[in-house]
């Protein structure tokens, strides 16, 4: 299978790319993952990708869409794209490549949060610099209020977890990804909507329903 997967930040789509990777065999295809990799193995694509991002500006689509068919290459049995595409160009240039192989996606699964549960879930988040640890100040707490588990010290808040961020990160979300869900409802692409606002769980079992219908 070929799936895409979209969602706001904070849906959880890391959680649900793992067990849909799990149960069908396919590769987790992160943008985000890939270009760090790509960086950090100083290729050609990373060397070009990093002199965008040392200079402050967006990474080009064509750079994004080449890396990504380059990936998809090596997983010959399927895979969930995570982070791409994210822009209508991007689209369209991947169903190019994918028309060019004699391939096609078989879905599109958009998890769907209202934009308040999203921004309770960033924001109330907090971090420990130290170890990493992750907690919530409703839904994760510490043992003590402040302090990570691990005897590691004051816990923080991410920048990228403050409230103006979070409403920024969503806005260009959704003005983004409006155009790319229109885009592949245009074209005729199965779009799976799923109910994310429920248990990790019930997102899983609502997720794999719809998959399973798709993998026959």
């Amino acid at each position: 299978m070929r799936i895409i997967l979209l969602g706001p930040p904070g849906a959880g789509k890391g959680t649900q790319c793992k067990r849909i990777v799990d149960r069908y065999g396919l590769e987790h295809l992160s943008s985000g993952d890939i270009l760090r990799a790509e960086r950090a193995a100083g290729s050609e694509l990373g060397k070009k990708a990093q002199s965008y991002m040392d200079s402050g500006g967006l990474v080009p689509d064509q750079l994004i869409v080449d890396m990504m068919i380059g990936a998809m290459k090596k997983a010959p049995k399927g895979y969930v794209l995570d982070g791409f595409p994210r822009t209508v160009v991007q689209a369209e240039e991947l169903d190019k490549a994918l028309q060019a192989a004699d391939e096609k996606l078989d879905a599109v699964v958009n998890l769907e949060v209202p934009d308040e549960v999203v921004a309770g879930r960033m924001t109330g988040r907090r971090s420990c610099p130290e170890c990493g640890a992750v907690y919530h100040i409703e839904n994760l707490k510490p043992k003590v209020e402040g302090q990570c588990d691990n005897g590691c010290g004051e816990l923080v808040q991410r920048d990228d977890d403050k409230p103006e961020v979070v409403a920024n990160r969503l806005k260009i979300y959704h003005e983004q990804t409006a155009a790319v869900v229109g885009y592949y409802e245009k074209v005729g692409t199965e779009i799976i909507s799923i109910d994310a606002n429920q248990s990790v769980d019930g997102v899983t079992e609502s997720v794999f329903k719809e998959l399973d219908k798709v993998n026959g």
